[in-house]
């Protein structure tokens, strides 16, 4: 098995993302303070992004508003890299859901997968954003 080169950027997971945005517990929070502000690229999905809001909220009782500046603001960093589609897309999404109850995290991960892919979205929900996308009743 190849020797991990931390430098040469890796995926993050939830526990990760998790520690490093609560600093809980304050051991792992600071490894993973070391490795989100160190010099390696750090890799993130849109699966690691559900999951955190999803800690936070259920876990930790973070209000929306707070977890979508959280994610904005991880994203943002210069070493943060998404495998899954472009940064801007993502922070667009997740500014989709902030203001109001309107639209889910999910469903601004959905917004943003149809939007990079050009695609329409067959819903039922007729709350689901509309926003530069076409949405279609399923």
């Amino acid at each position: 098995m190849p020797e991990a080169r931390p430098e040469a950027g890796g995926l993050v997971d939830t526990s990760v993302l998790v520690r490093y945005l609560t600093g809980d517990p304050p051991l792992l929070a600071a490894q993973a303070k070391d490795l989100v502000e160190g010099d390696g690229i750090v890799l993130l999905t849109d699966v690691v992004l559900l999951e955190t809001s999803h800690v936070l909220r259920a876990v930790y009782g973070v209000p929306r508003e707070a977890i979508v500046d959280a994610l904005v603001a991880f994203l943002r960093r210069e070493n943060v890299r998404p495998v899954d589609r472009p940064k801007d897309i993502l922070t667009t999404a997740l500014g989709l859901c902030r203001p109001s109850g309107r639209v889910s995290i999910a469903d601004a991960l959905i917004w943003a997968a149809a939007r990079t892919a050009g695609v329409p979205v067959y819903t039922f929900d007729k709350r689901f954003p509309d926003e530069g996308i076409a949405v279609v009743p399923g």
